[in-house]
């Protein structure tokens, strides 16, 4: 009676992570983005950089008369810097701050590809102990014998961070 009790909560627990993800990579890893928190992806263009920011937040765009903030994800997760190039993008996303919805944009090393993924091939993110902080992991879900790293984007910054770019926007 208590193996089912422990399967719907697995089955709970990822239900909610099944769907549809825009996957990008980042450094030879691959990462996916629940669609509905996408609002499109751009080339890149020039940033405007922010004095007194952290240095994964590269500056500010103007999409369409909106200043948009952007970060570089490899910099966020602590991935080394690389040269930007013909595949590097901006996926612009809406993401959850402390006054609301913010849009920002998230420089990539490429975007891949949208995909369908079913809760039955999401696992939780692997334990790696106190010191290492992974509640933006949504989970890892298994594709065609590899690993994508599914991300809760309202989770990739702390509350610090989004007051950087709330006041950068």
């Amino acid at each position: 009676m208590e193996e089912i009790g422990i399967m719907d909560q697995v089955v709970k627990r990822t239900a909610g992570r099944e769907g549809k993800y825009l996957t990008f990579s980042l450094a030879k890893e691959e990462y996916g983005i629940g669609i509905l928190k996408i609002k499109e992806i751009i080339g890149m263009i020039p940033v405007t950089t922010i004095p007194g920011t952290p240095d994964f937040v590269k500056g500010v765009i103007n999409l369409r008369g909106k200043v948009i903030p952007i970060i570089d994800l490899r910099l966020r997760f602590g991935i080394k810097a690389t040269e930007y190039t013909e595949r590097t993008c901006i996926i612009v996303v809406e993401m959850e701050g402390a006054n609301g919805t913010i849009v920002i944009g998230l420089v990539v090393d490429a975007v891949s590809e949208v995909l369908n993924i079913k809760s039955e091939d999401i696992e939780d993110a692997p334990q790696f102990g106190t010191r290492l902080n992974i509640d933006f992991i949504l989970g890892m879900a298994k594709i065609n014998g590899g690993v994508k790293i599914l991300l809760d984007i309202d989770k990739v910054l702390t509350a610090n961070d989004v007051m950087h770019l709330e006041k950068a926007a």
